[in-house]
């Protein structure tokens, strides 16, 4: 059987029904010839009509088969198949094998334009970048995002899965815990209500003994807005005036402040001010990790992911303040999606978060979206005025320029300072603060009214 499968005969001696009935008596009638696929069909429809095939007897039939199958090697299916091909179509011929595909939906510049996207907004989760495209399309009207503002979450990391992400070294200190009576150990409740903020810092690494800058980030734990400064140091002197100046950058009342038992924000001058400004000055409990859980993952999924993990010296943060007041604050408040949960109890009394694709969106829409937002906002700002700053340019157009700054900042950090003089020669409009015993002068996006109230205050 093997050797039939390997070889084709020369059986054109063979001519009647009564010689195949004898055939696996003997074949010394059969002269065996190297076998080739197209062969083998040949073969078939040769004796499919030297025999008359379509005229014998059921039992004649039988034995054609039977013949057809021990010389040939293939099944006795295979050989039904190719005798029904014979009866429809009168010969048999080989066709080739095609593997059957699914036609494809996104094309190579659709993969160039996510390419493009997931480099300006530094790889966001598929949620977010899926937001993305589909704001780039359906408000900002740019046409070669209309295929990509329908694919799905799953698909999209499919087409992502050919970009890395670089591993960097992460350098870092802790924040050393201290015993205090300030503030308050709770974790606070803001009952859907935006201002009750959460504050953490993020130290951006040790070079041969030198400490680097410190980066303050405060998160709206309702609204996920998101305000960042940077500081030289943590010290009394340096963070009251910076939380001075980045109060007023969040577009509502601020009514709860929340942070971890770090000393740079609970000792008396943070305590006083807070008390000034009538917030509630709340601080983790202990052995509750997760109570300022909000800022920790902000801290790693937007500083560490936009800045990374490299030394960046003190003197430096001016500079950094000004790019954060004229591009990422605005970036992230604005363009960049975040994930909001929706709390659903099961039939068991079970509380589950869920993060449906209709909850992702940009802390203003979700600003906006919130029951009675606009009793919310700080006196002198409107949405009017908050929906300018959106309709200015595109995610993508705007990421953009982010990126271009960000590397210009970079670039012009790592070369060596030979002075005063040469900073001043950067070009940057100072955003944190100028800062003396007595007066405090705050720079904030939304105008004259709030920095005379801060300073009031």
């Amino acid at each position: 059987m093997i050797e039939t499968m390997l070889l084709i005969m020369d059986d054109r001696r063979l001519q009647t029904i009564e010689q195949i009935r004898q055939f696996p008596g003997g074949n010394h009638e059969v002269e065996f010839k190297p076998l080739s696929g197209e062969e083998r069909y040949q073969w078939v429809e040769s004796v499919l009509r030297r025999f008359r095939y379509p005229q014998l007897r059921r039992q004649e039939k039988g034995l054609i088969r039977q013949y057809m199958v021990k010389v040939t090697g293939y099944s006795r299916a295979q050989i039904s198949r190719l005798i029904g091909q014979y009866n429809r179509d009168g010969e048999l011929k080989r066709r080739d094998y095609r593997r059957h595909r699914f036609a494809g939906k996104y094309t190579r510049m659709d993969m160039e334009l996510l390419a493009k996207t997931d480099e300006f907004h530094d790889y966001l989760s598929g949620p977010a970048t899926r937001k993305i495209l589909e704001r780039e399309y359906r408000i900002y009207g740019h046409e070669e995002f209309r295929n990509l503002s329908e694919i799905s979450v799953a698909h999209l990391y499919n087409l992502r899965k050919k970009n890395g992400r670089l591993d960097l070294g992460k350098l870092f200190t802790k924040t050393r815990p201290v015993i205090s009576r300030i503030g308050e150990r709770a974790k606070p409740d803001p009952k859907g209500i935006p201002g009750h903020i959460r504050i953490d810092t993020v130290h951006q690494g040790d070079f041969e003994g030198l400490k680097g800058l410190y980066h303050i980030n405060a998160v709206d734990e309702v609204t996920q807005w998101e305000v960042i400064a940077s500081v030289e140091r943590i010290s009394e002197a340096y963070l009251v005036s910076i939380l001075a100046a980045m109060l007023p950058e969040f577009p509502f009342v601020i009514r709860g402040f929340h942070s971890d038992n770090g000393s740079e924000f609970v000792n008396y001058e943070v305590g006083a001010m807070l008390n000034r400004l009538l917030v509630r000055f709340t601080r983790s409990k202990p052995r509750h990790s997760n109570d300022n859980g909000l800022v920790e993952s902000k801290n790693g999924a937007v500083i560490r992911k936009h800045l990374g993990y490299s030394h960046i010296p003190q003197r430096y943060a001016q500079e950094f303040n000004a790019y954060y007041d004229k591009f990422l604050n605005p970036y992230i408040n604005f363009l960049r999606p975040c994930f909001f949960p929706v709390i659903v109890v099961d039939p068991k009394g079970k509380v589950k978060k869920k993060y449906p694709l209709e909850e992702v969106m940009t802390p203003y829409d979700k600003l906006k979206s919130l029951p009675g937002a606009e009793e919310c906002l700080v006196p002198g700002i409107t949405f009017a005025r908050l929906d300018a700053i959106v309709a200015q340019m595109s995610d993508n157009e705007f990421a953009k320029r982010m990126v271009k700054a960000r590397s210009d900042l970079f670039e012009r950090i790592s070369r060596p300072m030979n002075g005063d003089s040469e900073s001043e020669a950067c070009g940057f409009i100072h955003l944190s603060t100028l800062s003396t015993k007595k007066e405090t002068i705050i720079m904030t996006p939304f105008g004259a009214d709030c920095r005379q109230k801060v300073a009031s205050a």
